[in-house]
């Protein structure tokens, strides 16, 4: 990535997260509550997990991984909704807030990686709450160029037969039966979400949407 490339990527994270804020921080306090498209968390687990990194040192988050025996899924989890317990609303949306510049960078991830989860984690939250938010054209398209078979992998959905045609950007990914919607519900399916019944268009729609 070039200096300015940098620049860009770091920007769009900074817009992601202060529009993310602005949200979170207006939500009435029963919202938190309610659950988003990340399953088993609610919005106040999905926001624990987005500020974790800010909150937790190398250090600590390596004594996390040592004990949750290196397997980081049931790490975040685990902090999570112990966070999620523990931080009052206004706190967790002061986290984020409050880091709309923190430059954390996913192992092996970068700042491609740092836009990716803001972008999705927040989509869990938007979505899932059936708000009217569209994340940003151009911030959609860093996401969707740095997407590589090993991310897509790593979320474990089978694609093998389906192409998804983004119906809002010139953008398709994939080869098989068409499975259709805007490019920011697409990139929610290879995250492996399940959406809301509406939302996808084309034969494959039912395995990925909600029953």
């Amino acid at each position: 990535m070039t200096a300015n490339e940098i620049s860009e990527i770091r920007a769009a994270i900074a817009g992601e997260r202060k529009d993310l804020a602005d949200i979170v921080t207006g939500l009435p306090e029963p919202i938190w509550d309610q659950p988003t498209l990340c399953a088993g968390w609610r919005v106040r687990e999905v926001v624990a997990h987005m500020t974790m990194p800010f909150r937790y040192s190398s250090g600590r988050f390596m004594l996390e991984m040592v004990t949750s025996r290196g397997n980081f899924n049931k790490m975040a989890d685990r902090l999570a909704r112990r966070d999620a317990a523990a931080l009052s609303t206004g706190e967790l949306a002061s986290s984020l807030a409050d880091n709309i510049d923190h430059p954390w960078k996913p192992p092996g991830g970068g700042f491609q990686g740092a836009l990716s989860h803001d972008v999705i984690h927040g989509m869990d939250i938007t979505v899932g709450l059936g708000l009217d938010r569209r994340v940003p054209e151009s911030r959609l398209r860093m996401v969707l160029d740095g997407l590589t078979p090993r991310g897509v992998k790593f979320f474990g959905v089978d694609l093998a037969d389906v192409r998804l045609c983004a119906d809002d950007l010139d953008w398709s990914y994939g080869s098989g039966a068409p499975l259709s919607g805007a490019a920011s519900d697409l990139l929610l399916v290879l995250c492996g979400r399940r959406l809301p019944t509406g939302r996808l268009r084309g034969e494959p729609a039912g395995r990925f949407s909600v029953a």
